[in-house]
């Protein structure tokens, strides 16, 4: 299958041999076809690649975006099936630790936030752990302290881990909602930016793992956790 998309950055002879040195070395893509004047590539692949993958391999000068005809083509796949595996994981957690509750002896409304938390946090942090460099990769495409400080990928993806510990054990929930608070408000931020201004990136809230595109989804996902760890640190104040 051939794909065009277009390409911004591109100033001169040397800037298209090296997007097209770039977009070849990516796995499956088998021709590229780049033009300057006309700011497009021509990329043929054995399957559909990421919009995120492929921007990965080109240099951070270089921006590459999907055209309207590509977009189209994407938009075939139903929002179901493209959002099944996170809304799945917030079936299961949320499943789980109603069911906690329920069989408890007396419902526990800060109690079952803090075990949702818990199951948020150490679900999401496992499968970033599962690829490390290419949730980093994918993560600077967006965040605005990874920009700036790759490293804090890196950093991220043990945070949540630690997050998911300390709701587990009930550790200082005072603390532990206050760094939530300010760790998923940061992470919003950069989340608010792509879908407004539209940009067609892949999500890095599954880490590598799974081809989730930035859209409504994540600001719902990192806005609940801010709305639920403000509840708690609220209650745990009083």
């Amino acid at each position: 299958m051939t794909h065009i998309y277009q390409i911004t950055g591109m100033t001169c002879g040397s800037c298209e041999a090296k997007v097209k040195s770039a977009l070849l070395s990516v796995d499956n893509v088998t021709a590229a076809e780049v033009s300057k004047d006309a700011g497009t590539a021509n990329i043929t692949m054995e399957k559909h690649i990421a919009l995120a993958d492929l921007q990965t391999a080109l240099d951070d000068k270089y921006r590459i975006s999907a055209t309207q005809h590509n977009e189209a083509v994407e938009q075939t796949k139903s929002w179901l099936a493209t959002y099944k595996p996170v809304l799945l994981i917030f079936l299961y957690i949320f499943s789980a630790t109603a069911l906690v509750e329920l069989t408890a002896e007396n419902m526990d409304l800060m109690r079952w936030m803090r075990n949702f938390m818990a199951g948020f946090f150490l679900t999401f942090s496992f499968f970033k752990m599962l690829n490390l460099k290419g949730f980093k990769e994918s993560y600077l495409m967006y965040d605005i302290i990874a920009r700036k400080f790759p490293a804090w990928g890196y950093i991220y993806a043990f945070t949540e881990l630690l997050l998911g510990i300390a709701f587990l054990i009930n550790f200082n929930p005072i603390v532990t909602n206050s760094v939530t608070l300010v760790v998923m408000t940061l992470s919003i931020i950069g989340v608010l930016q792509t879908v407004l201004n539209k940009k067609t990136i892949k999500c890095a809230c599954l880490g590598d793992v799974f081809n989730l595109p930035m859209s409504t989804v994540t600001i719902i996902e990192d806005g609940l956790m801010i709305v639920m760890s403000l509840g708690m640190l609220l209650m745990a104040l009083s």
